[in-house]
């Protein structure tokens, strides 16, 4: 209950910021009594589009912390919570990025992330589970797949992408809805319902597609990171690392932190589309395939 609400308090603080600034923009509505302020509504939909995006990554450590209940380490007070922390810090060094919190949050799954919206003062976050289950090899790999997605910047990339998205669907989706209104049911004064609901249909179809770009720019950064994985911690240790996480079948973390966990759901057909990872077995493959890291 404390994480829905949690949620819905930070969508309501987002738009609130975003009305705010398009007021202090001078933005006036987008319609008019005869038709569209295209000018207005690019800029509606950049604000919203890219605000709605940079201000969630603004605040990724906040959030992930509380909706994943990560116990940053402070002072470690155990020998795992040293190897832990050693091992970030020497792959941080070893990729040239700051030394990000350290942190554990609790869940039998097997799973670790990275997020922040600067690569030198990000969090990396591993499962109990993970620390539980596999060997400190197969661990170290984990991180250092993080540890690359941190220095490749992926986090700062998928929110930039994401915005460019938002704005060209909530653009289109208003001039769609505005074309039909006009030409469909040549409606001349004002805007009626036509506008709105086909505004809305748009808008979810175009969602959707939009989702599918996302998505192929967040299964790419994957293979990426476990080229930078093995880079750190050695080819064969990553490729391990994964085929332990694919005899395990772990779920992908909850909503928004699906995309920067370790492994996601699977799936063929349809659902691969909309798929955050890569099946392992790809993965796998592809790394097998790579001569040299």
């Amino acid at each position: 209950m404390k994480r829905i609400v949690l949620f819905l308090a930070t969508n309501m603080a987002i738009v609130l910021v975003l009305s705010l600034t398009m007021r202090i923009l001078g933005v006036e509505p987008y319609l008019t009594a005869n038709g569209l302020n295209l000018t207005s509504l690019l800029i509606f939909a950049a604000v919203m589009g890219f605000g709605g995006s940079l201000i969630s990554l603004a605040i990724s450590k906040w959030t992930a912390k509380k909706s994943m209940g990560v116990r940053v380490i402070e002072t470690p007070s155990n020998s795992t919570e040293f190897w832990l922390v050693d091992t970030v810090k020497k792959y941080a060094a070893d990729a040239g990025i700051g030394m990000p919190e350290v942190g554990i949050f609790d869940s039998p799954e097997v799973n670790a992330f990275a997020t922040g919206m600067n690569k030198n003062n990000a969090l990396v976050a591993v499962s109990a589970g993970l620390l539980h289950t596999m060997t400190r090899q197969e661990a170290e790999a984990v991180i250092g797949h993080e540890i690359a997605h941190v220095a490749n910047g992926d986090m700062v990339t998928l929110a930039l992408i994401q915005g460019v998205v938002n704005t060209f669907v909530m653009f289109l989706s208003r001039v769609i809805g505005h074309t039909v209104d006009r030409v469909v049911f040549k409606n001349e004064n004002g805007h009626g319902p036509a506008f709105f609901v086909s505004m809305i249909v748009a808008e979810l179809v175009l969602g959707i597609l939009a989702s599918i770009i996302v998505m192929w720019f967040s299964r790419q950064r994957e293979f990426r990171a476990d080229r930078g994985g093995a880079s750190l911690a050695g080819k064969q240790a990553m490729i391990s690392a994964l085929e332990r996480l694919n005899s395990l079948h772990p779920h992908p973390l909850p909503d928004k932190m699906a995309a920067f966990g370790i492994a996601g759901g699977g799936g063929g057909g349809l659902k691969r589309l909309f798929m955050t990872h890569p099946p392992l077995e790809e993965r796998i493959a592809a790394l097998r395939a790579v001569q040299s890291v």
